[in-house]
């Protein structure tokens, strides 16, 4: 005989209707409920009793439920909130998503997609339990690396898109992989695509499926990605890529949770979780007219920046030292070691292909070094890249002294904006120095 106790339910709406409907459908999931009709209620309950859900409308007598949203981020961060909002409110339900809500519903209420979202919810672990995985996973020390990890752990206990930035080679996959296995969906498909590597032309049937005879090639029935995620998460890895046109049948599947096979007439409906990424800023994209403005803000409801290499060179010894080690196994030797210089040498180098750049610069050491000792040498770092390049000159190379340390000043500056992405206030703030500052220099550096 299960004499656990039953999970419970917190609902917050001033229509009775609405209560009834709610209360009906997840008394016959085995939930217990109890509700508010308005925030005054809600408040009162949340300081009595320990729920594991909460749904809230948008609308109520005294106040919004963005601000209960906002009441139990700060006190009961590990109670999940959906927000009901009204039929075609998206900006609403966005907000709601960016202050800190699981997931949201619109009305009417879809009763099979109000079940799913539920079990969702009640599926999710407790918050920091996952923190023991994703540093297993993803390896540093660094204050970047700890952040992020925070940042993985709080997004996984969401269903809000997250826009993944970062340099090529960052591993920004990894941080998809991790939220996807860290949250509710884990025991569902993560569907991984690169959507540089798909030709326009077989773009949508690979999206969305296609029916046999749909056109030449089609012999049989073809599921699409949307399909093969339902229930899990796709990752559109490089989504700047994507051309215009698919573009809006994108934004229309991810809006409408449904897609239509080609040759199809009916469509599916699909509950996929999207995480995307790309190493090329959006925004300038948006700006350019490359990528729809209202995709962009779809896609980036929150955004997780993945710190380069540079930003984090104290985690270049752990990770060398890990890889060493993955590449010795199966050869029955023990992990080549790096010397003294070399790891010097690691930790000047400007590592434009980040992890990735580390990864292939090991192995070909690895295979190349004596003795088991990587050598400086053995790494053969491109020079271009090595950060003692920037060092001070001999005083017998410098015809005028202004114009040698204005040099350095730009280099400085170019390299803080490429590596906060352009973001000027961001360069400003790692150069330690004022916006206002910031906006002179560009202007006297011919960089403005």
């Amino acid at each position: 005989m299960n004499t656990s106790p039953r999970q419970k339910i917190l609902i917050v709406d001033d229509e009775p209707d609405i209560r009834e409907l709610l209360e009906i459908t997840l008394g016959r999931m085995k939930l217990d409920t109890f509700s508010a009709r308005n925030l005054g209620e809600a408040r009162a309950l949340l300081q009595r009793e320990r729920f594991d859900l909460c749904l809230t409308d948008m609308r109520l007598p005294d106040g919004t439920g963005l601000e209960l949203v906002q009441h139990i981020q700060q006190r009961h961060p590990q109670l999940p909130v959906a927000m009901i909002t009204a039929y075609g409110s998206l900006e609403t339900a966005i907000n709601a998503l960016k202050a800190g809500a699981f997931d949201f519903l619109t009305k009417p209420v879809d009763l099979n997609r109000l079940r799913e979202l539920v079990g969702s919810a009640l599926r999710m672990p407790a918050a920091g339990a996952t923190c023991t995985s994703i540093d297993r996973r993803l390896l540093g020390n660094s204050a970047p690396m700890h952040h992020l990890r925070k940042q993985i752990d709080k997004l996984a206990r969401s269903q809000a898109p997250v826009y993944i930035s970062g340099e090529s080679g960052s591993g920004k996959e990894l941080v998809a992989r991790l939220i996807h296995e860290q949250g509710p969906r884990a025991a569902q498909p993560f569907v991984p695509v690169n959507c540089g590597a798909i030709p326009s032309e077989l773009m949508e049937s690979e999206f969305f499926g296609h029916r046999k005879g749909s056109f030449t090639g089609a012999v049989e029935d073809k599921p699409g990605l949307f399909q093969a995620a339902h229930g899990g998460t796709l990752f559109l890895d490089e989504v700047a890529d994507l051309p215009l046109a698919m573009q809006v049948k994108l934004l229309r599947a991810i809006q409408e949770k449904a897609v239509r096979s080609v040759g199809g007439q009916q469509e599916s409906v699909v509950d996929v979780r999207v995480l995307c990424a790309t190493h090329k800023d959006l925004e300038t994209e948006v700006a350019a007219e490359r990528f729809r403005q209202d995709l962009y803000y779809r896609l980036n409801v929150i955004e997780l920046r993945v710190p380069s290499l540079r930003e984090r060179r104290d985690d270049i010894e752990t990770l060398a030292s890990h890889m060493l080690k993955r590449l010795a196994n199966g050869t029955g030797q023990p992990a080549a070691r790096l010397h003294p210089q070399a790891l010097e040498a690691l930790k000047n180098y400007r590592f434009p292909g980040n992890v990735r750049e580390l990864e292939n610069v090991l192995e070909r050491a690895h295979t190349l070094c004596e003795n088991r000792m990587i050598e400086a040498e053995d790494l053969r770092l491109s020079e271009g890249n090595c950060a003692a390049e920037g060092g001070i000159a001999d005083l017998t190379q410098i015809d005028n002294l202004e114009d040698y340390l204005e040099n350095i000043e730009r280099k400085l500056i170019l390299q803080a904006l490429e590596e906060t992405r352009w973001n000027r206030t961001a360069a400003a703030q790692r150069l330690s120095l004022s916006f206002r500052s910031m906006r002179y220099r560009l202007k006297k550096l011919g960089l403005d």
